[in-house]
């Protein structure tokens, strides 16, 4: 009888072990699909038995950290997002080949390193200056006029004269706070707005100089009094102390007339029911004009050389290969997808705007990616914080950025 009951037991056991390595624990970095991302794993689940965990970081929460404690809890994540190269050299060891994976098929922005292919494309994604047309047209500012800083700036002060007549409380919803960690938001994605504004697509240059502690002194010049024209138009407390949500609201509200975001907001910016027409306008920083946005394929889901790599990369097929899959990424999501066989109309408004500028051919690079790990939020993003506190003026900004570059490539 015990060894029946020893049988049983072990037996039991197997089968679950077998259960859970039949699971699959998804880590990614989008807050704002979180819903809709965990709405697709359920019927995921329906239709293949197989269980879908999804674990979310970013927004106000560092995707990175949440990743690294996923990765030293004792059950790695099976896929998981990196964003560039500086994700691949953090977690390379981890990262399982793909190369001849169905989706890789029909995919148009895979991220590839030494001819293997390691990841599939999470989505295009863009940003520029969102603005509310309504408010725009009501202070008789064309946005298509927008594409240099001296053309910003006169919009802005014209905005700001007339906030109590347009019911604004800032010009432009803006966030930099540390305690919020939106440093993402100044030291990667607005930090890009040098790196790549106004260049050629594939045009290393700045970057190539970032990375050996130089600066080109001119651009940069610019760069910094942009910045320093961004928040002086923004609200001190949102600087500091906004959130997504609440740079957001504010833009949704008609109490800002511009929105630092990109277009993986849209599915709350949706929710929320804005009743005013949206575009992008420039990060148009220079005296010159720069006409386009940074848009690019920005993150990629990679799979776990030691997690349950068949089944992570069926499910990658599946999100590419299926009606379901399409029907997630571009009307769920609201996402741009960077597979030649789904097609379809962008109907949110900022992924709207980001496939008109694409269509164009004005659109430039997504770089922030290539600095070192952590050094965009962690080493860059207080120091914005700085000039946004006014604890230091602009010319202070622009010598610490240089040296915490500098300094950084010494190391």
């Amino acid at each position: 009888m015990k060894k029946i009951l020893s049988l049983v037991l072990a037996l039991a056991m197997v089968l679950a072990a077998t259960s859970a390595l039949a699971d699959l624990v998804i880590c990614q970095n989008k807050v704002e699909i979180t819903t809709q991302m965990e709405a697709y794993a359920k019927l995921y689940t329906e239709k293949t038995g197989v269980p879908v965990k999804v674990i979310t970081g970013g927004g106000s929460s560092d995707y990175n950290t949440v990743l690294k404690a996923e990765m030293q809890s004792g059950r790695e994540p099976d896929i998981f997002v990196i964003e560039g190269l500086s994700g691949y050299e953090l977690w390379k060891d981890r990262i399982a080949d793909q190369t001849g994976a169905e989706w890789t098929k029909t995919c148009t922005a895979p991220f590839v390193v030494d001819g293997k292919t390691l990841g599939f494309p999470v989505a295009q994604e863009g940003y520029g200056l969102a603005y509310n047309k309504d408010i725009l047209d009501k202070a008789g500012i064309d946005p298509a006029t927008l594409t240099n800083r001296p053309a910003l700036q006169a919009a802005f002060e014209k905005l700001d004269s007339m906030k109590a007549e347009l019911g604004l409380d800032m010009v432009v919803a803006m966030v930099a706070g540390t305690t919020t960690n939106m440093t993402w938001v100044t030291g990667l994605h607005n930090f890009n707005v040098y790196l790549a504004g106004g260049l050629e697509r594939g045009d290393n240059t700045i970057i190539d100089k970032v990375l050996a502690g130089e600066v080109d002194a001119d651009r940069f010049h610019q760069y910094c009094q942009y910045v320093a024209l961004l928040f002086k138009y923004s609200d001190p407390d949102m600087l500091l102390t906004g959130t997504q949500d609440s740079q957001l609201a504010a833009f949704v509200n008609g109490k800002a007339a511009f929105y630092h975001q990109g277009n993986w907001m849209d599915p709350t910016l949706v929710g929320m029911n804005p009743q005013f027409e949206i575009a992008y306008a420039p990060h148009a920083f220079l005296d010159t004009d720069t006409d386009g946005i940074l848009a690019d394929a920005a993150s990629w889901y990679v799979v776990n050389e030691k997690g349950n790599k068949d089944e992570a990369i069926a499910y990658l097929n599946a999100l590419c290969g299926t009606e379901e899959g399409a029907n997630y990424m571009v009307k769920e999501a609201g996402m741009i997808p960077a597979f030649s066989n789904i097609v379809g109309e962008a109907s949110t408004p900022l992924t709207k705007s980001v496939v008109e500028w694409a269509a164009a051919g004005k659109t430039y690079s997504w770089q922030q990616y290539k600095l070192w790990d952590g050094f965009g939020m962690g080493t860059l993003g207080p120091i914005y914080e700085l000039l946004a506190s006014g604890a230091v003026d602009v010319d202070t900004f622009e010598a610490l950025m240089i040296d915490a570059i500098a300094t950084r490539a010494a190391q």
